[in-house]
């Protein structure tokens, strides 16, 4: 596709997984979300996240609590501090494994690439 002439297809599925991170970052957050709906809100944005170009797979978990209700209502929200997600996109013959997840000694919601690696059919 001439959009990506001038990158690899490495250097694709490593932007791909930012892309998508990002946007299931600030898309999801704030995402009203309790104890009892927390692994369905996680399944909506994994399928949500596998229709972004080259997205392989999308591994969501929304940790909240039985106490985690602080809102009027008995809810909390999809945050930086309870979203963890690990995705592998694909690119001609290169995966990229991404990850977002809350790293205390940082205090804040990291993204990362943990790997990089060619495959082959």
């Amino acid at each position: 596709m001439r959009y990506f002439e001038n990158i690899t297809d490495r250097e694709r599925a490593i932007f791909e997984a930012g892309i998508t991170l990002g946007a299931i970052y600030h898309q999801f957050s704030g995402t009203p979300v309790s104890p009892e709906t927390a692994d369905e809100v996680a399944r909506c944005i994994e399928r949500a996240a596998e229709l972004q170009p080259c997205v392989e797979r999308a591994e969501v978990d929304i940790e909240v609590e039985e106490n985690d209700t602080d809102n009027y209502g008995g809810y909390t929200e999809v945050s930086g501090r309870n979203l963890r997600v690990r995705l592998v996109t694909r690119c001609g013959d290169w995966e990229a494994v991404a990850r977002l997840e809350f790293v205390e000694e940082l205090n804040y919601p990291l993204m990362w690439i943990e790997e990089v690696r060619r495959v082959r059919d």
